[in-house]
């Protein structure tokens, strides 16, 4: 998965009331800006809120179909690709006045517009039972009036679209894997015990959301080598430190590895990519449900520690 990378959002302000809308059903609506500027979508006493009548775009990702035909008729499915995904978004604005109204059509039109300069905004849905899921968001057109009579003074209403390079959902809240290297121990005492500074362990990863997810893993040191192995396909990756610019890695040292876009970073910024071991490395997903995986830490110490971290993606809102 790509692992969206939202703005960082810091809630000024309750949730809108969740109000019904189609292909979700009860949900309130806030739209964030590349700024993180928080819009509340679904808020009927605001001076600009959705009409749910329009609404489209928000259940499963559309897919194009690559096949064969087949000797004996019909064909045969080759090929599954997600397609980016298109939300339409009906909006009113109003305002005690004209420029009031005005005021408003100018902020609303200008937090959209800026996705087209200053990177994407999110579109999050809240449920009553306080799950959220958001998609990042380009607009795309929409935003210049219905001209009906009467319109433009205090009030217009506009069908917005908005284009999603990634068709998928994501969950607001990350999923988290930590494990960390414990003290030593005597083999002997008080009875025979093994202790490893080595192997972190095996372990059962589960992916709740509908498609696969690109995990990113941060490390802390001391560590000489990183290997990350998926189980159930055999597919691992080193991160060898010496190989790098950083040497190996001291207590408290940093490096997080993200596995879409393939990135090695030391916690001072420097590019680590070269120490992984082209060209057997595969930085593997973790697919639906659940997934066994190993870590291993060369070298490793008390604090040598492994977090994995993913949000989990959904075909729907």
């Amino acid at each position: 998965m790509p692992l969206i990378t939202a703005p960082v959002i810091t809630p000024e302000e309750p949730s809108p009331p969740p109000v019904e809308l189609p292909e979700v059903g009860f949900a309130a609506v806030t739209y964030i800006d590349p700024a993180g500027t928080r819009w509340p979508m679904t808020d009927l006493t605001r001076d600009w809120y959705t009409l749910a009548e329009g609404v489209s775009g928000l259940g499963a990702a559309p897919y194009a179909l690559t096949s064969d035909p087949h000797p004996r008729g019909g064909a045969r499915l080759r090929h599954v690709q997600p397609q980016p995904r298109t939300i339409v978004w009906p909006l009113l604005v109003k305002g005690a006045d004209h420029t009031g109204f005005v005021t408003n059509w100018r902020a609303l039109a200008r937090a959209f517009t800026r996705t087209l300069r200053d990177g994407p905004g999110v579109l999050e849905v809240a449920r009553p039972d306080g799950t959220a899921r958001r998609i990042e968001v380009h607009y795309q057109s929409g935003f210049d009036g219905q001209g009906r009579t009467a319109s433009g003074i205090t009030w217009d209403s506009a069908v917005i679209t908005l284009w999603c390079e990634d068709p998928y959902w994501v969950d607001t809240v990350p999923q988290t894997l930590h494990r960390e290297s414990g003290a030593a121990v005597d083999y002997l005492k008080p009875f025979p015990s093994v202790s490893s500074s080595q192997v972190l362990g095996a372990t059962t990863v589960t992916n709740p959301g509908d498609v696969e997810v690109w995990p990113v893993w941060h490390i802390t040191g001391p560590a000489t080598a990183i290997t990350f192995t998926r189980e159930d396909t055999g597919d691992t990756f080193t991160l060898t430190m010496a190989n790098t610019v950083h040497g190996n890695l001291l207590a408290g040292e940093p490096v997080t590895i993200s596995t879409d876009p393939p990135r090695v970073r030391s916690g001072t910024g420097e590019n680590l990519v070269a120490g992984l071991n082209w060209p057997a490395a595969v930085l593997w997903s973790l697919p639906p449900g659940q997934t066994p995986v190993t870590f291993q830490l060369d070298g490793a110490a008390v604090g040598s520690a492994v977090d994995l971290t993913y949000h989990p993606r959904y075909e729907t809102a």
